[in-house]
């Protein structure tokens, strides 16, 4: 499987990443052993996930996700294979988005515990905190990248205003700068990335990985209906997207998968794996089927007319 660089890092990427959210929601974790080892075996190598993942949850606490991933690199002693991304920032119950030095090199050192490592590959800031200066903050991440507890920074959620700043302050105060962006990206949610955002990425050499690439599960084409919402504990998270625009890009997504004997899902992320500036979607899955259905994603090639298709039934 073809790699990709990941913006200026040395960390080389397959076209899709596996994501962890599910983990300890919606998978257990025999499951997520099985998912993993099929991803890894596809040729993928690269896992998004989070010390908040999944916190949300009743009986949760937060690291549920990041425990898994590290029992199953543990049992399997695959961890120089794997490529994993975490973040730090959430909410874990202090009550607002943090980024102040002292809650990161917390944070960093219970992630690393649960992942049953010794380095992350690529650490984000989650969320913006308008009370921590960016200049503490990569203040923070220098710390741990100069441990080698961290080997690669960037953010996840930022504006092209904000990711400005953060690039400026890194360049005058001669700090590491965040070398990756984890925006909410799909063929419905495009206003957020496109523009400013992507022509920043674009002209700085940052490597993008989008999340919601499905939008919620939306693009998968399971949900037409209000009554369709029901078939998921996620579900009440697509409702917005039961809307004129939201059909008619089913309706393309439909048309391409019937020619190239796909599903709407590889179609959507087929889309988002060639669209410029993106280095490579994360999608999670549940099942071993859904699993199968991404890795087939990857291979799958649009045409030029297939995408303006695509592109016309997602103009917002």
């Amino acid at each position: 499987m073809q790699k990709r660089r990941l913006g200026r890092t040395e960390l080389t990427i397959a076209p899709m990443v596996l994501g962890g959210n599910v983990f300890g929601w919606t998978v257990d974790e025999k499951t997520a052993f099985e998912l993993l080892d099929r991803f890894l075996e596809a040729g993928l190598n690269t896992i998004d996930t989070a010390d908040s993942y999944s916190r949300w949850v009743p009986g949760n606490k937060g690291g549920e996700s990041e425990t898994i991933i590290g029992n199953w690199m543990k049992s399997r002693g695959n961890r120089d294979k794997v490529i994993v991304v975490s973040k730090v920032g959430s909410d874990m119950g202090q009550g607002r988005t943090d980024l102040s030095a002292t809650y990161i090199e917390r944070a960093a050192e219970a992630s690393l515990k649960r992942i049953h490592t010794d380095y992350i590959d690529l650490y984000l800031s989650h969320w913006p905190d308008p009370t921590t200066p960016h200049e503490e903050t990569l203040c923070a991440h220098q710390k741990l990248l100069a441990a080698g507890k961290v080997r690669n920074i960037g953010c996840s959620n930022l504006d092209a205003g904000e990711l400005m700043a953060a690039l400026s302050v890194a360049s005058q105060k001669s700090l590491p700068r965040y070398d990756v962006l984890q925006p909410e990206y799909n063929l419905y949610d495009r206003a957020g990335f496109e523009g400013s955002l992507a022509d920043l990425c674009r002209g700085e050499d940052i490597g993008v990985i989008t999340y919601f690439s499905l939008a919620k599960g939306f693009l998968s084409g399971k949900y037409r209906s209000s009554a369709d919402l029901g078939r998921s504990v996620r579900g009440e998270g697509v409702r917005a997207y039961l809307n004129p625009r939201g059909f008619r890009i089913l309706g393309a997504l439909d048309v391409v998968a019937a020619r190239h004997s796909a599903k709407p899902a590889e179609v959507a992320l087929a889309w988002l794996i060639r669209r410029s500036g993106v280095t490579a979607p994360i999608v999670s899955a549940t099942s071993l089927p859904q699993m199968e259905s991404l890795i087939q994603a990857v291979d799958l090639k649009l045409s030029t007319a297939d995408v303006a298709e695509l592109d016309t039934a997602s103009v917002y």
